[in-house]
């Protein structure tokens, strides 16, 4: 996922996204664990990805962060 694609994302459609985020990455933990996991960089890209919608929702909340 890029950045760019959450821009036009309205607030309802990037909080579901983080949900959904959040879900898969709690199964790579948990196939991590269990040592069932096979694409071990995906744990990564969802990392990130997580963090361009956190992102994309604090711009347009207008919030400031130093």
């Amino acid at each position: 996922m890029k950045a760019a694609e959450l821009v036009g994302k309205t607030k309802d459609e990037l909080t579901a996204k983080l949900a959904d985020l959040k879900k898969e990455q709690f199964n790579l933990r948990f196939q991590k664990a269990t040592g069932q996991l096979e694409n071990t960089a995906r744990v990564t890209h969802v990392r990130r990805d997580i963090a361009r919608v956190r992102s994309a929702l604090r711009q347009q909340a207008g919030v400031k962060r130093s």
